[in-house]
């Protein structure tokens, strides 16, 4: 048996298959406690913990660490004289109108640094050696009393030559055992400042955190009777066993969004579908993604709280759009949905649970596009009263019924999305039109063709199981680890053979990490090269095979690199401007064995009826029934209501479709 687990803001989902056997769970989240809804998840799919073989879990433990400042306290070791490298951040703001606007806080504070006489040049030559004497006592006065949970190294240049680096975490490995020591040649061996040293400062902050977690988790699965495999997701769509999320806590800051795009890669791919657009619509938020070829486009940076986080993630675009999403009035009279949410706790109005502010789900329930019947499965009921009661005040305010105000308000929602899904495609230079569009979560089926229609995308395809595809897509996870290195080459003259000779060696030592954690098979490697014109602030990535590193050349570099500049920008000529490798990032994959599929049933009884809805002002009859009564080569028409066991898909007026042989739905826009 294979389990995957992932904690959501408001809902734990749960996918286990055995044999080919499809058993799914969907139980509400404990915020302040993550593992409690991971094991009621268990629970509630009724699954022998002795009986599974593998278990992969995704969490926003880390995320919120950050996000609520409930991480360790650390001590931040730098060069003397860039004590204040935290403080100082970069010269832009972030909103420039805005006259209150303050940068960031940083996670470690000032009277938390200290300063290590030591001094890297650019090029790894060492300008002022390293004194350790001095270096000990300053980590021991630093250190004494143990104030400090886990400490931060980094150090000048350092990426180019990490020695000092490693022997100050080696002295205080050595000298304070029970202290996490994080440093920056470990987590992103990149040149900007900056953006290196936050990034090793948010790994220190969170890696207390996440061991805790992970070592509670499994000591109360083990007391279970779980004996076998366990692995974390990471926000670069792979995962990685226990032990290498310890060594590297900052990768794991978006899993549960990461393992829904490759849910959505892995179940659309099977049907022919490589170029795609994923909508995971949950409780709090709504994440979008681009995949071209059945890969996900990486982007080599994010940010959390306004702090950005050097670390290769799936370039995932996220809003505040949930189920759970607060329907407002902003100051200027204009209707929002979004970003504030009710969360799992109290949840929408119509949960019952006490919330009284109006909702995605409560204005879908009042327009008749959620059925209460058939919410989870007909398992959680939903109370019409407590939607009207939330939602009257703003349809008096607007001198609208209640189903207008509902209707309104998620077509305000749908443009949310629209403008989402335009930032990662239209924005970087790809026609929406071209791809299809893959939907899960709770919400995200409700709102897909809609959504469609806007962009002019001609197919929607809804995975089985929708609502809780990103469970599943962290049993389709590969083992994936990332290095990265920077090395500025001008592209011309033996640059190649440079080429291959930095990632050869980056290769070695990806390699030997993974034999560390017990991954020898089938392992696979992706080379990728950070390019830019000389004299530009951002790079371009260049990615390679094996085959084409192998036979690489000057000229192949330079068409590969225009190529993907306009792609993006639509200009560049690397005839009359001199072009220049950056950064070589490496990544190494191995598989977890036969990937699932989630073709097999749907959890809930047969059944086909009438109801009504209200959209686009027009209240109509439509078809409800029940994902299992779509036979194979069926045709729904729209509109229509198809619900399973995690979410319900609204088919609209002038759309059509039915499941295909791998039982996704598929459904075209007529005409």
């Amino acid at each position: 048996m294979r389990v995957g687990i992932e904690v959501g803001g408001t809902f734990t989902d749960l996918v286990a298959i055995d044999r080919g056997r499809v058993t799914v769970a969907k139980v509400p989240s404990t915020p302040a406690r993550p593992d409690e809804g991971a094991l009621s998840s268990l629970a509630a799919a009724d699954i022998r913990l002795d009986a599974i073989e593998d278990l992969v879990h995704g969490s926003t433990v880390a995320t919120n660490a950050i996000l609520e400042r409930k991480g360790a306290k650390v001590a931040f070791f730098v060069t003397a004289g860039f004590r204040d490298l935290l403080l100082l951040q970069r010269h832009d703001r972030k909103r420039i109108y805005d006259l209150f606007y303050q940068k960031p806080e940083p996670v470690v504070g000032r009277g938390d640094t200290f300063e290590i006489r030591e001094r890297i040049g650019a090029d790894g030559g060492i300008i002022t050696p390293l004194d350790i004497e001095a270096a000990k006592q300053v980590v021991g006065s630093a250190l004494a009393g143990g104030a400090y949970d886990a400490v931060a190294i980094c150090f000048l240049n350092s990426y180019a030559n990490p020695d000092h680096e490693e022997r100050i975490a080696g002295l205080i490995r050595e000298r304070h055992p029970d202290v996490f020591v994080t440093y920056s040649a470990e987590v992103t061996r990149e040149f900007r400042e900056y953006e290196r040293a936050t990034t090793t400062a948010l790994s220190a902050y969170v890696q207390p955190v996440i061991d805790s977690y992970i070592s509670r988790l499994e000591a109360e699965l083990g007391s279970r009777g779980f004996k076998r495999n366990f692995s974390i997701m990471q926000s670069n769509g792979g995962r990685l066993p226990t032990d290498g999320v310890r060594r590297s806590a900052i990768t794991c800051l978006y899993s549960g969004p990461a393992a829904g795009v490759m849910g959505a890669v892995r179940q659309a791919g099977i049907s022919g579908f490589d170029d795609i657009i994923t909508l995971d619509m949950g409780g709090t938020s709504t994440d979008v993604c681009l995949v071209r070829g059945g890969k996900p486009d990486l982007s080599t940076e994010t940010e959390i709280n306004g702090l950005p986080v050097r670390t290769p993630v799936i370039d995932i675009a996220t809003i505040g759009a949930g189920g759970g999403s607060i329907i407002w009035v902003d100051d200027g009279g204009m209707l929002r949905v979004g970003p504030e949410s009710t969360g799992a706790d109290p949840g929408p109005a119509c949960y019952g649970r006490g919330g009284t502010l109006p909702a995605v789900t409560d204005a879908h329930l009042l327009r008749g596009t959620l059925k209460a019947e058939a919410f989870v499965g007909g398992r959680m009921s939903l109370d019409h009263g407590k939607s009207r009661s939330a939602l009257t005040p703003l349809a008096e305010r607007f001198g609208r019924s209640l189903e207008e105000m509902a209707d309104a308000a998620l077509r305000v929602a749908d443009a949310n999305i629209v403008r989402a899904i335009q930032l990662v495609s239209t924005e970087r230079g790809c026609d929406p039109r071209d791809y299809v569009l893959v939907p899960f979560g709770g919400a995200g089926p409700l709102h897909a063709a809609r959504v469609a229609e806007e962009l002019e995308i001609g197919t929607v395809v809804v995975p089985p199981n929708a609502g809780v595809l990103s469970a599943f897509g962290l049993l389709a996870a590969d083992f994936l680890r990332y290095d990265s290195y920077t090395r500025h080459l001008i592209v011309e003259g033996d640059v190649a053979d440079e080429v291959r000779e930095i990632f050869a060696a980056m290769k070695g030592r990806a390699v030997e990490a993974f034999a560390e954690l017990g991954l020898t098979d089938a392992l696979a490697f992706t080379f990728t090269l950070e390019m830019r014109f000389v004299g530009q602030a951002f790079e371009i990535p260049v990615t390679l095979d094996e085959t084409a590193l192998k036979d690489l050349g000057v000229e192949t570099l330079l068409e590969l690199f225009v190529a993907a500049h306009h792609q993006m920008f639509a200009f560049g000529d690397a005839g009359r401007q001199r072009v220049e490798i950056v950064s070589f990032r490496l990544g190494v994959s191995a598989p977890p064995g036969p990937v699932p599929t989630l073709a097999e049933g749907h959890g809930m009884e047969l059944f086909t009826t009438e109801g009504e809805i209200f959209d686009r002002g027009e209240r109509t009859g439509c078809i409800v029934m029940s994902r299992s009564a779509c036979e194979p080569e069926s045709e729904i028409a729209g509109p229509a209501l198809v619900a399973d066991e995690t979410s319900t898909i609204y088919v609209p007026g002038g759309w059509t479709g039915g499941p295909d042989e791998h039982d996704n739905l598929v459904i075209r826009r007529i005409g």
